[in-house]
């Protein structure tokens, strides 16, 4: 799949506190939904001992999104804390089994569903960060799935050559493959709709087909056939340009408008609701949150209390960001929306910055948009060629993500040039490298908070030393090359596994429990709402 902007790099909209755990286990449970036609009374759930998710799935927001995807609903839906409990409270039995499989991936999802009436379905499923996910097997069939199509899958016998030969003939068919498994054969077919029941009654006599499932879209910008995009990293883009100096912005937009088949005007103006959104999130924040399963409480009011009183160290525009940045990581944490940008840990630093930053200017939030666009585009060079799922690459693949972002951002809301945006986000990325994953509590809340502030802290700084032309030295695409390598250096417990760094310090461990025996105390009263 190629990148989006809007897909992989600014979104999704959401709540929870982590993409890769909630939004992404959302999505997988609305096509695990699709495959039973909605109609299941026993989900089992599987993870690799080895994985990320046997210590995290339940306090980073795996179970309440998978639940809540089971339920059909919206990943920002605000009943989404409660979804474990919604579900048992439809007759579904839920069982949750730690396994010794040897998945590839930290953040692989097994799940086996069954109906009332003996229908069963297995998905093999991962979060590769942001939201992302891809399912990898269904039904033991090997095969490929984004959410970005509408998906129909046909479970046929016999010779199945001739359907594919009829269906790859059908006009508005972007893929049809076919898969086999312990001699029967399952045929995918991906497009801009589903397949039609008169379409399937005439392929019923071209060869036996058993079933028929439809498996919606769960992204917001579709794939189609033949999608061309202008580069895919940096060094592609500025031999696109030419020496034209191009707004980094602009360059977005015509990435954005080839990748999603979108006019500029829509592109925009796609960045601009979410720009909407981050800002009303914001004064949310400001305005005081609660959550009973929270590490920290709310703080922002009271440092946007001593700014606005003149009683803090005069930091010029950086107070303004601090605040935005803690706001947002707030409303975060007490399970508000969110924009994951490029991840729900990392959600603060790049808006927080550039909202922030443009309001010191008193620049118009389409001007905001613009900057959040060209933050988009360094992102989808990180996003082609590497992740931002800290299971797999630490808090550099989050934070360090977003303080690259950022910068480049903060350089286009000054009217920088295309060769500052992209220095600005080298030297910011440099210097988050080998950055790890270790949340306090097991809650992604601290330190991430003052990683979210220190990435954005960063990107200021980095933004401004671009623009007087300091010298990054290593290309951007190094930069990621290097980032990638570093995380294969890292050990498996400081890449968001809650197994090293501050989370296994003894204040840590004893937070964990005190929310645990919260937890319980309130479950056993009924007043969790999360069963």
């Amino acid at each position: 799949m190629i990148v989006s902007i809007f897909n992989d790099v600014i979104g999704p909209v959401m709540r929870g506190p982590s993409s890769s755990h909630c939004a992404a286990a959302l999505r997988i449970g609305r096509l695990a939904r699709d495959l039973m036609d909605a109609d299941f009374n026993d989900v089992l759930v599987e993870f690799d001992r080895e994985g990320s998710l046997p210590t995290t799935h339940d306090s980073q927001g795996s179970d309440m999104g998978l639940f809540g995807g089971l339920m059909g609903w919206d990943a920002a839906d605000e009943r989404l804390p409660g979804s474990p409990q919604a579900l048992r409270d439809t007759g579904v039995n839920i069982r949750i089994e730690t396994v010794d499989v040897g998945d590839e991936h930290p953040n692989t999802y097994r799940l086996t569903l069954r109906s009332a009436r003996g229908e069963h379905h297995s998905v093999i499923a991962i979060s590769t960060g942001g939201g992302i996910m891809e399912v990898l097997n269904i039904d033991g069939y090997k095969l490929s799935m984004f959410g970005d199509y509408h998906e129909t899958l046909l479970y046929v016998i016999g010779n199945s050559a001739d359907l594919v030969k009829r269906l790859a003939a059908l006009p508005d068919i972007d893929e049809v493959s076919l898969h086999e498994h312990c001699g029967k054969q399952l045929v995918q077919v991906k497009a801009a709709k589903f397949l039609s029941d008169e379409t399937i009654v005439e392929l019923r006599k071209v060869c036996p087909i058993l079933s028929v499932k439809r498996l919606g879209p769960v992204l917001p910008i579709a794939s189609r056939k033949h999608t061309r995009v202008p580069f895919t990293t940096c060094a592609e883009m500025l031999a696109y340009d030419a020496g034209r100096n191009i707004p980094l912005w602009k360059l977005a937009v015509e990435y954005e408008m080839a990748r999603g088949d979108l006019t500029e005007k829509e592109v925009i103006a796609k960045m601009v609701d979410i720009v909407c959104i981050l800002r009303r999130s914001i004064a949310q924040g400001i305005a005081g949150t609660h959550y009973e399963d929270r590490v920290l409480g709310h703080q922002s009011g009271k440092f946007n209390d001593l700014m606005q009183a003149g009683r803090l160290l005069n930091g010029g525009a950086l107070n303004r960001i601090v605040l935005y940045v803690t706001s947002l990581m707030e409303v975060k944490s007490s399970m508000g929306v969110i924009v994951a940008a490029p991840t729900a840990g990392a959600c603060a630093a790049l808006p927080g910055a550039v909202i922030a930053m443009a309001e010191e200017m008193k620049l118009s939030e389409e001007e905001m948009a613009k900057a959040m666009l060209a933050s988009g585009i360094i992102g989808t060079f990180i996003a082609t060629r590497w992740t931002f799922a800290a299971e797999v690459g630490g808090c550099q693949a989050e934070g360090g993500s977003a303080a690259a972002m950022a910068a480049a951002a903060l350089v286009t809301l000054a009217n920088g040039t295309l060769a500052q945006s992209v220095a600005a986000s080298s030297l910011a990325f440099q210097s988050m490298l080998g950055l790890i994953c270790d949340p306090i509590g097991n809650r992604v809340e601290a330190p991430c908070l003052g990683k979210n502030v220190m990435a954005a802290s960063n990107a200021l700084s980095c933004a401004n030393m671009a623009m007087a032309d300091y010298d990054p030295l290593i290309p951007f695409d190094e930069v990621v090359e290097t980032a990638q390598r570093v995380a294969g250096q890292m050990p498996r417990e400081l890449r968001c596994t809650a197994l090293g760094g501050l989370s296994i310090t003894p204040t840590s461990l004893a937070i964990e429990a005190k929310l645990a025996a919260k937890k319980a105390a309130a479950c056993g009263t009924g007043s969790c709402g999360c069963g």
